[in-house]
């Protein structure tokens, strides 16, 4: 298993007491349409975590590989005025995790979360688990409760 993985997954062990089981694909899963076709799964039920900066504060949003994040709804869910995608050093500050393996939680820095409301719908996503070619099955609600989320609607 990649380091990046094991970290993650020992940080959930220890953080949130879950155990998480890593699947890694050496084809790597860093598009929602990759994941899916590696773990043989919809491509709604991948849960990418995308990070964005919404008035100078980062912002996790969980979404739906199916959809793409609407940044005038997560400032309508923030009340925010200025939401904008961050750029790579900013999603490493934050999380502590690189782009593509941004799990939906144990972040470095405790940002705020937001979960698409369509990933409820399915008893099983698959989320990133640290890097661009792991990923992790899980039930979205446990996802919500553990990572502290808030469910919304962010999808376009």
């Amino acid at each position: 298993m990649h380091p990046r993985a094991e970290e993650f997954a020992e940080e959930a062990g220890e953080r949130y007491g879950v155990e998480i089981d890593v699947h890694e694909f050496e084809e790597g899963t860093k598009t929602a349409e990759d994941a899916a076709s590696a773990i043989g799964c919809d491509v709604a039920q991948i849960a990418s975590s995308l990070v964005f900066v919404a008035d100078g504060e980062p912002v996790v949003v969980v979404t739906s590989g199916a959809n793409r994040a609407s940044e005038a709804k997560i400032a309508d869910v923030l009340r925010a005025s200025d939401v904008e995608m961050a750029g790579p050093e900013e999603v490493r500050e934050a999380t502590g995790w690189s782009i593509g393996g941004v799990p939906p939680f144990c972040h470095e820095n405790d940002p705020t979360v937001l979960f698409d409301e369509t990933l409820i719908e399915h008893e099983e996503v698959w989320a990133a688990a640290g890097t661009p070619a792991a990923v992790f099955p899980m039930a979205p609600d446990r996802i919500v409760e553990i990572a502290g989320a808030r469910v919304a609607d962010v999808a376009e």
